[in-house]
């Protein structure tokens, strides 16, 4: 409202419909606490607006006692033209007194300085045309005649939060969590404002307001004296606040902008070219006729607008374990701790076998084939149609196995949202003829849109129990990596943003190679001593080779949960360490058996299929992969660890060479053959046969005793 100083009196003179008695009846114990200045004359709607309102006025006429009396019904509906200005703005102004405030901040300086009577009837003489307001506003400051002790005192006497309107501090929060920019524009002075603005966290220079002029002391260089305000300022003077916007615009790249106000001053903002965008009338403190009738979306209660605000929705691709607990922590945050219902409450998760496990899920709320035991919630909603999941979806979490990210990228291509981000939590690489491909950057390359990723030391039944677990989010956009924060961040899932996203998504990615060789530490019955050196030379190539293909990561990733997190967490418990003991028991025990003849130890497919109940082992894949670059790049003696686990768990050496890595990647092998570069074999070769007789002698006790239980036990460990 233009300008300052003018009294916030209520207008309700005219009939309302329901909905405002009840906005009125609500308001009416908040009203009596308010001061006198809060009474005034009502509005008549302007003339244009009676002209184009016979119909209302018919309506109004079917009132009590056969009264004749304009109808003014509000548009509290937003039109859709309103509603998606509303939900695109880059930024909204608001009025301060009345709008932002339950008074008017001079009249309460006046009221405290105890000379409230006078400047009233010089505010009285301003809005009814018989002063200028510029003179209105400098009498009024020579009758309040404060002093800079005085204005401290007022502050303190009325604190920001004692000021403001019921709900504008959550409107105003949930804009800002939203990136958009708010600005106070108003006819009040600095001096009053900045405590609200300070305690509303919206930084000075967005604040439009006169300054009050001071008479400085010679001697103590201090101010001691008001003499009046700042004329040159834009709110000081008639259609200030289209001006304030104008400047706005100009020093800013806004696309869209909203005025939010209660009087006419303030819809002048939206009635004059280079001004807003949007006018919503505010009629939570004090309801205008001529507002009431000409505003394109009038409101009584803030809520209403935050509810209004653009919600983020949210699709789960993938639907094993971890994007189950994934899901679970997501639909959490959703429903229940969205304090700026930011976020739509629903989470849409494809399911890739569609059929009965998605019915299962959406009428138990409980994945029983990869997450039994553990509610995902009552707001994950299961679909078979992976366009069905993704449509209209502003944050699309990827968490399928890596293998198959690219075919599901290539089904998504054009039915993508425009302006969504995405997130991948799936660890893993794609070799072509040109390098490595990372699963963040097929997502990018593929749907054109920004890729964080979300690594750390997670087995998912331990974050589906809730138990402490934390990971990082590696970005490129910090706006969507905090977004992405506030979906996953739990009081038992602790996350951090990382600036290094590729560092991240390799340690992920890497780290299942190394428990593929602690578990086979663990299948032939070794100690504590030599996991410790198999992980510790594992983290060791795991930092080598990141930075031998992206020189830019850097070291202290590696000692985020992502990186040494991550990998002490899976070579504890994860499935890549479970199978791969299972395995290694199954050799050694098919050695002892058979002596010097070709072993028939179980496969590793046939282990996956047993252990992982559907889940994919990554970590065979995984090495092949990586061991593709080795190969091709000469790198292989450099990588002992990474190259002598690839050649055992194809067939090449036995799994004793895994602590004795160093003589492994030496070791001469049989030329590839094939050129398929993620082979599961069968059976181990007949080479290692051979060696597995040689191994009998030393082996077979410990190996043998630990074998008790051995793939039993480890099905039912970890993820």
């Amino acid at each position: 409202m233009m300008p300052s100083g003018r009294t916030c009196n209520r207008a309700f003179g005219i009939r309302r419909t329901s909905q405002q008695q009840a906005a009125h009846a609500r308001q009416t114990a908040r009203v009596a606490q308010r001061p006198a200045t809060c009474r005034r004359a009502p509005f008549v709607p302007s003339a244009t607006f009676l002209q184009t309102s016979e119909s209302a006025q018919k309506t109004a006429n079917n009132g009590d006692a056969g009264v004749d009396t304009p109808f003014v019904k509000a548009r509290t509906i937003p039109s859709e033209r309103a509603l998606a200005i509303w939900r695109s703005a880059d930024a909204v102004c608001f009025d301060v007194d009345c709008t932002i405030t339950v008074n008017d901040g001079l009249d309460l300086l006046a009221d405290f300085m105890g000379v409230k009577d006078e400047v009233e009837a010089l505010t009285t003489k301003a809005m009814d045309g018989t002063m200028s307001l510029t003179r209105s506003l400098e009498e009024r400051l020579n009758i309040i005649n404060c002093s800079p002790d005085d204005i401290r005192r007022f502050a303190k006497a009325h604190p920001p939060q004692s000021r403001l309107a019921p709900g504008i501090k959550e409107l105003i929060k949930a804009l800002q969590k939203r990136g958009v920019a708010v600005y106070l524009i108003s006819g009040g002075f600095r001096e009053l404002l900045l405590p609200l603005a300070a305690h509303l966290g919206i930084p000075k220079d967005r604040v439009f307001a006169n300054r009050m002029h001071w008479q400085w002391d010679d001697e103590t260089g201090m101010p001691t004296k008001l003499v009046g305000f700042d004329t040159s300022e834009p709110t000081a003077r008639n259609q200030g606040k289209p001006e304030a916007i104008a400047r706005i615009r100009e020093n800013n790249p806004y696309n869209t902008v909203v005025m939010i106000g209660d009087g006419v001053t303030d819809l002048e903002a939206v009635q004059t070219s280079g001004g807003a965008d949007l006018f919503i009338g505010s009629g939570v403190v004090v309801e205008r006729e001529a507002v009431v009738a000409e505003a394109e979306w009038y409101v009584y209660d803030y809520k209403s607008l935050v509810s209004a605000l653009s919600r983020y929705k949210v699709a789960m691709v993938g639907s094993g374990a971890w994007a189950c607990a994934a899901a679970r922590m997501i639909a959490q945050n959703t429903s229940q701790d969205d304090p700026e219902d930011e976020f739509d409450d629903d989470v849409r998760m494809w399911v890739h076998q569609g059929g009965e496990l998605v019915e299962t899920i959406n009428s138990t709320h409980e994945n029983p084939t990869y997450f039994p035991g553990i509610g995902l919630g009552p707001n994950v909603i299961a679909t078979g149609n992976l366009a069905e999941a993704v449509a209209d979806a502003d944050l699309i979490v990827f968490c399928a196995p890596h293998q198959f990210i690219r075919g599901i990228c290539k089904q998504l291509m054009g039915r993508v949202k425009p302006g969504a981000a995405a997130i991948s939590l799936t660890k893993g690489m794609r070799v072509t003829p040109e390098g490595p491909e990372l699963i963040s950057q097929i997502v990018r390359r593929t749907l054109g849109i920004d890729c964080s990723v979300l690594m750390g030391g997670n087995i998912a039944e331990d974050v589906g129990r809730e138990q402490l677990s934390e990971a990082v989010i590696g970005y490129y956009n910090l706006d969507n990596a905090q977004r992405f924060k506030k979906l996953f961040q739990r009081p038992y899932f602790r996350v951090s943003l990382l600036p290094d996203p590729v560092g991240a998504e390799l340690c992920g990615t890497l780290k299942n190679i190394v428990a593929l060789g602690v578990g086979m530490v663990d299948g032939l019955g070794l100690g504590a001593n030599s996991k410790a050196a198999v992980i510790r030379q594992g983290l060791l190539e795991m930092r080598d080779f990141c930075q031998a293909l992206y020189p830019a990561v850097r070291d202290d990733t590696f000692l985020e949960c992502c990186g040494v997190g991550d990998l002490i967490a899976t070579c504890i418990g994860g499935r890549n360490r479970r199978v791969a003991e299972a395995w290694t028991r199954s050799a050694v025990e098919a050695a002892v058996a058979e002596g010097n003849g070709p072993p028939s130890g179980r496969s590793w497919a046939e282990l996956e299929t047993e252990l992982l109940k559907g889940q994919k082992l990554q970590g065979v894949l995984t090495s092949n992969e990586v061991q593709q670059i080795l190969r091709t790049r000469g790198w292989e003696a450099h990588y002992p660890l990474f190259t002598t686990i690839n050649r055992i768990i194809n067939g090449h050496l036995p799994p004793h060479l895994v602590v004795d890595y160093m003589e492994g990647a030496k070791a001469a092998i049989p030329e590839e053959l094939d050129e398929d570069i993620v082979p599961l074999p069968r059976q181990p070769a007949a080479a290692m046969a051979r060696l597995f007789g040689q191994l009998v002698g030393g082996i077979a006790g410990g190996a043998g005793a630990a074998a008790q239980g051995g793939a039993t036990g480890a099905a039912s460990n970890g993820m």
